[in-house]
């Protein structure tokens, strides 16, 4: 294993599109630290797995992304042990659907504190270590629900786009250490979160793209590579869609 390699940390790595990046990252060449809310024996069976198929490292992080003092304990142990973090992918999330006068604003701010202010806390951390390196890349997992903003989604799509916001405004902050940030807003993606939706919302969905399909979890981890890499070294503040073409 290369200790040259670079460092992603990768947040809600036991979902569909967290797995995903793990493996596409492994092939990759970086070691990955992978983050879940609580400990599976599944989960560590499956990153020990690609560990081993691609000769990287890659170490488990539990932590609830609301739960900062556990996160700032996380991420200090990884300072200590002189890991800088490359790359950070905010991927953790919760879906929720509902009208808004049908949904208490409780919910709504428990949304928020999932699919934002998690990522922002987390990032904060993370940006004290690239900035004194000034390098880094910094990619969000937004949604085309927080872009073709609808009925039903007055708390997960409004959440992320104010990540998608959110990503604009980092990235013009960010980019004078030499820090990209940019988001993929993934389309509906074949993972559990799919398969919770009820069926006339997901045919729905499903028809409103060009290529009338899911997305697999791997094009959309294949999308945050490629913003992560020097491939894409002049895109910045951008929120890439992954959604098979809206018509």
């Amino acid at each position: 294993m290369s200790s040259n390699n670079k460092n992603v940390l990768i947040t809600g790595a036991r979902g569909g599109i967290g797995k995903a990046l793990c493996k596409v990252f492994a092939q990759n060449s970086f070691n990955i630290y992978a983050h879940a809310r609580k400990q599976d024996a599944d989960f560590e069976q499956y990153l020990s797995k690609i560990a081993e198929d691609y000769n990287v490292e890659i170490s488990p992080l539990y932590f609830d992304m609301t739960d900062y003092e556990a996160m700032k304990t996380a991420v200090r142990n990884l300072f200590k042990q002189k890991i800088n973090i490359d790359v950070l992918i905010n991927n953790s999330g919760v879906a929720h659907g509902g009208l808004f006068q049908m949904t208490p604003v409780s919910k709504i701010k428990e949304v928020f504190e999932i699919n934002l202010f998690s990522h922002m806390e987390l990032t904060q951390l993370i940006l004290r270590t690239m900035t004194r390196a000034k390098n880094g890349n910094i990619v969000n997992i937004a949604s085309i629900a927080g872009l073709d903003l609808a009925q039903g989604n007055c708390a997960y799509g409004v959440s992320k786009a104010a990540l998608a916001a959110w990503t604009k405004t980092l990235a013009s902050e960010c980019i004078k250490y030499n820090i990209r940030v940019n988001a993929v807003a993934p389309g509906l993606t074949n993972t559990n979160m799919a398969e919770l939706m009820e069926e006339k919302a997901k045919e729905e969905m499903v028809s409103a793209s060009a290529m009338n399909r899911l997305a697999k979890p791997e094009e959309i981890a294949n999308a945050v590579l490629f913003l992560a890499s020097e491939k894409s070294s002049f895109i910045n503040g951008q929120i890439i869609r992954v959604d098979g073409g809206s018509r």
